[in-house]
């Protein structure tokens, strides 16, 4: 009986088939197993019908088992895979679709290209006639789903955003492996917990739940002592609040020593406004100095909160102060993995560039560390931002402005919107949506009133406050502002969502886990993991100070089983990588005939350059790929590091009369370990403190927010560049960005301008001057000579503070950080309490030194 007659018996009446070919199926936990694919139409729909068959060929309808049927629609992809050379079929073939991975063999030939150009046919009708097609009848068949050799492929949602779970309590992304810090979990186990991922819809179901945002920029007012009119808008109570706050406290101590009383306050102020239909369940509270991010939840779904977890990012000057960044509370809701992050960023008109940076500050360094590997931001289901976004009116004069929005005429406005600008060029939020805005600009105010700005800076109104998000099945219900709340100069703002989570069928996962389980025991008898690597010599070239390089390594599995992989340290190392070394993911997953895109980035930053310049450490390491259950591979990374003052010491910078280009790079290397003979007499401060010091004499005495406000990388590149190779044009940037390269400049060197050994003697002499000054006296020659130098520009700086706002505990706060640092790792190893009472005492010491006269100091310093 021939092959299109069975099919015929097959189908349904009126299915018709218009093309069929064997494949083999290159992945899964049996071997290369032999599919039928058929290509079926109605009524000019079509469908892709995969077929498992008892006997080769099938003698009867009986012997074909439907296993997958799936629409030529607008999910659905076609694409040739290069990766698998050293497969017998001669065309590779990765065909995906909403709910379904496969990758298959063909051989070549008139039958094969008949197939594939049916089936593009069929792709281009959908084009043409998508709005009256109509798919229900393929509804009709039945699908053998527990067929796990297929259903273990399944790729739910088929894109990075869909993340899903790996136990019936624990959220994880998907094609990411994370467990929390401190279980235990074997290479079984995560093979286990990753086929769960994969069959996530197969035991749960989704359900909608309300999640109530809301973001205040409260000016460092004190708390009202109702917030009804902003919590509780609402009739219906949320599911989940997660409130977020800037400018909470904006006192000194706040802002240096990250202390303020206010934080009990507005904690109480919300808790007691939260809606009175429910009661609710602190799940979390994290500040960094006047932003603040609360979450609760109704308290009947604690018990389905899982793995809280929060992170604080500073992106003030050199990433420290935190006056300006963000803070973020992770959690898995049921099987959804949720991502609160509330965020102030750089303020003024004319920073967007340097809002922008801020955004991808806290991208990259928002880490989530109490899981292994780490999880970052995207690593989320669905991740809420909201906060002060700080982005202005432009191309519109404040006059306009006022007069469009009295007329409520909002979208020529917004045209001008920077945030939206940005969004649309691809510089910020990518993947992220923000719903419609039909309230007044929530900036600038006259306190207490719903007057705009009326001083002399004449702000135009602005959206500065925003809620955006990113994932599936999130739909908007609600995007407000609440101006009846008067006590600050921005506006709150809310919105409501209806966001769909996966909840688990613990029956459907109980039956599933078992299944696996079975399979696993077949698979662990008959298999072992085989991977190619496209690489194991990975060559960076000219890496330069502050500036990342990225290479990409690939791994593929081309066995028969699952394979878990993770770089592991080497023999008497403590880690699996050099620290100017990140790799991500350092360990993950692979389905057989699927690939992972390894990124190595290398960053020379002030924690290793002194040690590059010196010659302690260079850029080599070998890599040790360890495949569980298999071999290891070893992949070597070198690279050439174009030497840079950054990183160099003190004392040699004094030595070097010209650029640094021009030095060798051994001469270099004898002067960091004091074994050169120079016969010349050293410069009393380094020529590149000198330069960027005078810069700042000659252009930002009068700058406000100087050594507060953090500087562009963009200009710093530039500053640095000027420095190490020498020109006659003028030093580049901004004072901000001028001033943070003094401040990285001064943190790279090896040792601190106050030595290591001398900083007990610092802490405990700080109550007396005179004894401080003992310590500065006893200073080796050029370190004494920069610390007198930067003292006594800085009492300058201090001369003008009606014109740069500058306040003597800030810039001595920022500067004990400098002069004082912290050895390498110490700080983890204290409490925060402990690293509190350290910094007043830095900033006390430095203190002394800006408001009392050095003249005897100076008198015997030789500059």
């Amino acid at each position: 009986m021939e092959l299109s007659a069975i099919m015929k018996d097959k189908l349904n009446a009126g299915d018709n088939v218009v093309a069929l070919h064997e494949g083999v199926l290159l992945q899964g936990w049996s071997p290369k197993a032999h599919r039928l694919l058929a290509l079926v139409e109605r009524n000019l729909s079509f469908g892709l019908f995969i077929f498992t068959t008892s006997r080769n060929p099938p003698q009867a309808f009986t012997d074909l088992t439907i296993n997958f049927v799936v629409p030529i629609d607008n999910d659905f992809k076609c694409d040739i895979d290069s990766l698998s050379a050293e497969s017998n079929s001669d065309i590779y073939i990765n065909l995906s679709a909403r709910n379904l991975k496969l990758f298959m063999g063909m051989d070549s030939g008139h039958e094969t290209n008949h197939f594939f150009n049916e089936l593009s046919r069929s792709m281009d009708l959908y084009l043409k006639n998508q709005q009256t097609l109509d798919f229900q009848w393929l509804k009709k068949y039945n699908i053998n789903d527990i067929d796990l050799e297929l259903g273990l492929m399944m790729n739910i949602n088929g894109d990075n955003t869909s993340n899903s779970i790996i136990t019936a309590n624990m959220a994880v992304p998907e094609n990411d492996i994370s467990f929390p810090t401190g279980t235990h979990t074997s290479s079984r186990e995560s093979v286990i917990q990753r086929q769960m991922i994969l069959s996530e819809e197969q035991y749960t179901y989704a359900q909608n739940f309300s999640i109530y945002i809301g973001t205040w920029n409260v000016n460092g007012q004190p708390t009202l002592s109702s917030l009804n009119d902003w919590l509780t808008c609402d009739s219906e109570p949320p599911d989940i609040y997660a409130i977020g706050f800037q400018e909470l406290d904006l006192s000194k101590e706040a802002f240096l020593f990250n202390d303020s009383p206010r934080e009990e306050e507005w904690l109480q102020a919300v808790t007691k406004s939260l809606n009175s239909k429910s009661n609710y369940k602190k799940v979390s509270l994290v500040r960094l100095v006047g932003m603040m991010l609360i979450v609760f939840v109704k308290n009947k779904h604690m018990d389905h909160v899982k793995n809280v977890a929060t992170d604080t990012v500073g992106t003030g000057i050199m990433g420290k102060l935190g006056n300006k960044g963000g803070v973020a509370v992770r959690m898995d809701f049921h099987n959804t993995s949720l991502c609160f992050v509330n965020t102030h960023l750089a303020a003024h008109v004319e920073e967007y560039e340097r809002r922008n940076q801020d955004y991808q500050n806290i991208c990259s360094r928002m880490v989530f560390s109490n899981f292994t590997p780490p999880k970052t931001i995207k690593d989320h289901n669905q991740v809420y931002w909201f906060g002060d976004l700080n982005y202005r009116i432009t191309e519109l004069d404040p006059i306009s402005v006022k007069e469009l929005v009295r007329k409520n005429n909002f979208k020529n406005v917004l045209e001008a919107d920077q945030l939206r600008q940005q969004h649309r060029a691809g510089n910020v939020f990518k993947g992220y949506k923000e719903g419609p805005i039909n309230f007044l600009p929530t900036y600038k105010y006259d306190p207490g009133t719903n007057d705009w700005d009326s001083s002399e800076k004449n702000r135009a109104p602005a959206w500065c406050d925003r809620i955006l998000w990113r994932g599936n099945s999130i739909k908007q219900l609600a995007y407000r502002s609440h101006p009846n709340l008067l006590i600050s100069d921005h506006k709150p703002v809310s919105a409501l969502f209806e966001s769909e989570v996966r909840v688990v069928d613990l029956a459907k996962y109980r039956k599933i886990h078992e299944h696996i389980m079975k399979k696993l025991d077949k698979a662990e008898n008959e298999y072992l993991p085989q991977v190619m690597v496209d690489n194991t010599e990975i060559i960076f070239h000219k890496v330069q100070f502050m500036e990342p390089q990225l290479k990409e390594l690939t791994v593929a599995n081309t066995g028969q089983v699952p394979v878990q992989f993770e770089f592991i340290k080497k023999l008497d190392d403590s880690t699996y990588c050099k620290e100017w070394l990140r790799i991500e993911p350092f360990m993950s997953f692979i389905d057989p005939g699927e690939k992972c895109d390894i990124t190595l980035e290398v960053l020379i930053d002030k924690k290793s350059s002194y040690k590059m310049i010196s010659g302690q450490d260079k850029l080599y390491d070998i890599l040790v790929l360890h495949l569980e259950g298999g071999k290891d591979i070893f992949i070597t990374v070198t690279g050439n590091y174009e030497r840079s003052c950054f990183g160099c010491s003190l004392e040699t910078l004094c030595y070097l009369k010209v650029p640094i280009k021009n030095i060798p790079f051994g001469k270099l290397m004898e002067l960091e370990n004091n074994k050169s003979n120079m016969t010349s007499d050293p410069y009393p401060v380094p020529k590149e403190v000198w330069y960027l010091v005078d810069h700042l004499y000659r252009h930002g005495l009068k700058q406000e927010h100087l050594f507060e406000q953090s500087g562009l990388r963009s200009e710093f590149i530039q500053i640095r560049n000027w420095l190490d190779n020498g020109t006659p044009d003028a030093l580049p940037g901004s004072v901000h960005s001028v001033a943070e390269a003094l401040l990285i400049l001064l943190d790279s060197t090896s040792e601190p301008i106050i030595p290591y050994n001398l900083h007990a003697t610092c802490l405990s002499a700080v109550s007396y001057y005179s004894q401080c000054k003992q310590i500065i006296s006893q200073l080796p020659e050029r370190s004494k000579n920069v610390f007198l130098y930067l003292c006594a520009f800085l009492q300058e700086l201090l001369n003008h503070v009606n014109d740069n706002k500058l306040d003597v505990k800030t810039i001595a706060s920022v500067f004990g950080e400098i002069f004082i640092r912290d050895p390498p790792r110490s700080r983890s190893d204290k409490s925060g309490h402990t690293r509190t009472s350290m910094s007043r005492k830095k900033t006390n010491f430095v203190y002394h030194f800006l408001v009392n006269d050095q003249s005897d100091l100076i008198i015997n310093t030789s500059f």
